[in-house]
Order: structure tokens, then C-alpha cells, then sequence
């Protein structure tokens, strides 16, 4: 039969057929089996192949993007991590552990606010305002202020409350509000203007028992071992809405800031600090206080910078204003006396005659307190009984409070050798004399009654 071109390339049975005379069935090939198998081996290989680095680069990019989360995952079936002691495990809530279970962590600090609460209190303030008009009259207004307190302990009478100095500072009338919603009348203890540490006291028999069942005094804990990147919760009354709850970390430690114009060494942390947690709580991831909230960095182009003044460095002055006397105001006609005369010095004179700021002694009265004390004319009063005195307003002011009789101590800084020195002289206060009153002005220069520094 002769060959057709034509025939083999048109029809496929045809060929079979004519070409091989099989009756349409083709002859098994052994080349065909041993591709076939060459080829689905390549393909397994080039897919494995292809597959793992897809896999691997998908791993590589969630432990970069997800750092924490993949540690959980891996670390989590290890068992040859130390067991923890039952004082170290919290009871973990299920969506905690079924979020974490998914490799995705949810921060919760229930357990911890709710243990640290009933420590923590809002304060609310009347403050006076004082202003000149445009004719030379003063006016005064009554100004609504709120801060937060922390209860730090109790002594026979009084429940003792720490917060900042500038949130009780020239305060008309003070109240105190726990976590039942209870408010009772405070007065303050002590303050310290330099640190801006104040502690305030509510009378235990103001307090009812069911209020007293509900509060506690804070746990302290120890600032001197924070660490960069901590977790810290910040309890306060933002806004003056009541208490509520913010979460951060340690941002710095011993950050060197300058607030009202003095410098300070505080902690640093963007846990959000708003008007209102001033003086409230910064807390570690046991409960414990670390710090008491300060001030936050108000700018435009600054988020999440807020200061606390480190609760190690703040003890030592909390336990001295803790010892002071409440200032509860005395009727007039029993308020001591200290029986001087004086002029103020502000930061203008003090800087340009080179010195001290506060009141100056320019004279003595007889028969009054100063002059059965050691208090000398010229003396330049700068505490009263461990409160900063900057003008005779703040002097006039303390004084308010303290019954004749009482024993105080007052600071001064004494020209010694063309050098001022402080002193510390024990004074008894005395009752104002019928037949005479002191002569107290709020002058704002020495105008030629001090002596020029030599």
C-alpha cells in the first residue's frame, strides 16, 4: 500500500489502521511511562519546593509584624520553663485565653484596678482666683478645680490621703469622694511646693462604716527597680468625671523636667494623664504604686508623654507631711501670733540684691513671740513649720491655722559673715496683744528698709 500524507495528517483513525494494521489500537510506546513519571516527579518537587518558601516567608514576616504573638505560640508547649508558684499565677479571664490560644494578646488589667480602687480617691477643690481690673480693683472669684488622691494610712483621728501640692494649693474649700460615691470634708495637712507633694486628712468619724469596709490604704511598691518598657496603669479623676483607667509603659526613667518652673526627676510614660489625674495613682503589673501622677506634656506635636514623681524618692516627704499639723482654721481671736514686721522679698529683688526669696524681718515687736525666740531682724523667713513661705501672704495664711500656744518651727536664712545661712528656731506662738495690731504689708520691693548686701 503506498504511503498518503494527506491521510496520515487528516485522519487519525485511518492512520492507526492503515499504517500499523492494528484494527484501530495502538501499539504501548516504553518511552511514554518512563516521562510521564519523569515529569510528576519534577512537578512534586518544583511544588514542595515553591511551597516551603511560600511558608517559610509567610513565617518570617508574622515573627517580624508579630513578634510577641509568635513568642507565645512558641514558647507555650515548652515544658522546661520553671513552675510558678501560685502566688505568681493571676487567674487568666477566657477571652485572655482564647485570644491568646489564636496568637493574638489582649491586655486586661481588670483584676489588678479592681484591687487598687477603693485606694484611690477624686478631690474636689474650690480655689480663689484674684484679679485686677482695668480701674486697679481686685476681685476675687471661687474657681472649681479636680484632682485624684491615694489613702497611704490612717492615725488615731485621721484618714491620710497623698497628692500633688498644686492640686489642694490656695484651696477655699476641699472635699473628698471614694469609691462608694461617699463625699466627705477635707483639710490639709502638709505640702511641699518644691517636690508638689501634699497630704490631706478626712476625720475617721466623718467616715461611715460602710465606706470604711470599702477603702484601703494602697499597696506601696519600689520605683527604684522599674525598668524601661514596664507596663503601668494610671488610675485618676480625668476631667473631674470620676475615677478611670489608663494603660502604658515605663518610657524613661529619671527624666529631668522643669514643671511651674522647678526641676524634677520623674518617670516618664505614655499612659495618657489628663486634667484631673493629677495626684492619682501610677501602678506596677502587681498593684503596687510606683508613682503619683503629676503633669502631662501639653503640645501639639507631642503625644503620650506624662510625668510621675517616683513613689521611692516621694516617701520620705510623705511620712513628714503625715506628722504636721491639719490645717483647720482657728477662730481669729485664738490664732497665734508671731509679733514682726516685714517686707517681701520676690524673685526680681532676690535675684538682684543676690538674696534669699521670702519675707524679711525688719523688725522685732516686744514682748511678742519673735523676741522670746531666736529670731534675729534681718532674718528672711523661707518655711513656717516646714511649708515654703515666698510672700507675708503665705506666712498670714499658715499662721490662720495655728492656735497661740503652739509650737512651731520656722526657717530662716541668716546674713552670717557677708553669707545667708539657714536656721531653724523654735517658736511658741502667742495671742495677739488687744492694744496693738501687727503691721503686715504685702509690699512688692524692699523700697530702702532692707540694708544693701555688703
Amino acid at each position: 500500500m503506498m504511503y498518503d500524507e494527506n491521510k496520515w495528517n487528516s485522519n487519525e483513525s485511518y492512520n492507526y489502521q492503515q499504517s500499523y494494521g492494528t484494527g484501530g489500537k495502538e501499539p504501548k510506546k516504553k518511552g511514554n511511562f518512563f516521562k510521564k513519571a519523569v515529569l510528576l516527579t519534577l512537578s512534586a518537587v518544583f511544588f514542595g519546593v515553591v511551597s516551603g518558601a511560600t511558608m517559610f516567608g509567610v513565617n518570617r514576616l508574622a515573627n517580624l509584624a508579630l513578634p510577641l504573638e509568635t513568642q507565645v505560640q512558641m514558647e507555650a508547649p515548652q515544658e522546661t520553663l520553671p513552675p510558678m508558684s501560685e502566688a505568681q499565677v493571676l487567674p487568666m479571664p477566657q477571652e485572655t485565653h482564647a485570644a491568646m490560644t489564636t496568637g493574638v494578646v489582649i491586655e486586661d488589667v481588670s483584676l489588678i484596678v479592681e484591687q487598687a480602687m477603693p485606694s484611690v480617691v477624686a478631690i474636689n477643690n474650690t480655689m480663689l482666683y484674684k484679679s485686677n481690673s482695668w480701674f486697679g480693683q481686685s476681685q476675687t472669684y471661687e474657681i472649681p478645680s479636680s484632682g485624684s488622691g491615694i489613702i497611704v494610712g490612717e492615725n488615731e483621728t485621721e484618714l491620710l490621703i497623698v497628692t500633688n501640692h498644686h492640686v489642694v494649693e490656695d484651696s477655699n474649700t476641699l472635699t473628698v469622694t471614694f469609691i462608694d460615691n461617699s463625699t466627705v470634708d477635707a483639710a490639709i495637712k502638709g505640702t511641699d511646693s518644691q517636690s508638689d507633694l501634699a497630704v490631706i486628712a478626712v476625720p475617721l468619724e466623718k467616715i461611715s462604716a460602710d465606706t470604711k469596709e470599702q477603702i484601703k490604704a494602697i499597696a506601696i511598691g519600689d520605683s527604684d527597680v522599674l525598668k524601661m518598657g514596664q507596663g503601668v496603669i494610671a488610675i485618676g479623676n480625668a476631667l473631674g468625671h470620676g475615677q478611670s483607667v489608663t494603660v502604658g509603659h515605663v518610657s524613661a526613667l529619671n527624666r529631668e523636667v522643669t514643671v511651674d518652673g522647678v526641676k524634677r526627676t520623674v518617670i516618664q510614660t505614655d499612659a495618657a494623664i489628663n486634667p484631673g489625674n493629677s495626684g492619682g495613682a501610677l501602678l506596677n503589673a502587681k498593684g503596687e504604686l510606683i508613682g503619683i501622677n503629676e503633669a502631662k506634656y501639653a503640645d501639639e506635636t507631642v503625644e503620650g508623654v506624662g510625668y510621675a514623681i517616683p513613689i521611692s524618692y516621694a516617701m520620705n516627704i510623705i511620712e513628714d507631711l503625715k506628722l504636721r499639723t491639719t490645717k483647720v482654721e482657728v477662730a481669729e481671736g485664738e490664732q497665734g501670733y508671731l509679733g514682726i514686721q516685714v517686707q517681701n522679698v520676690d524673685s526680681v529683688t532676690a535675684e538682684m540684691l543676690g538674696m534669699p526669696e521670702g519675707v524679711y524681718i525688719y523688725k522685732i515687736m516686744e514682748d511678742s513671740a519673735a523676741a522670746d525666740s531666736d529670731l534675729r531682724e534681718k532674718d528672711i523667713i523661707t518655711k513656717f513649720d516646714g511649708e515654703t513661705i515666698k510672700n507675708n501672704a503665705d506666712l498670714t495664711g499658715l499662721l490662720a491655722y495655728y492656735k497661740a500656744g503652739t509650737t512651731v518651727t520656722v526657717t530662716v536664712q541668716s546674713l552670717e559673715n557677708g553669707a545667708y545661712v539657714e536656721r531653724e528656731v523654735e517658736v511658741v506662738l502667742k495671742n495677739r496683744p488687744a492694744e496693738e495690731e501687727e503691721k503686715e504689708t504685702r509690699a512688692q520691693g524692699l523700697e530702702g528698709l532692707m540694708p544693701r548686701r555688703p
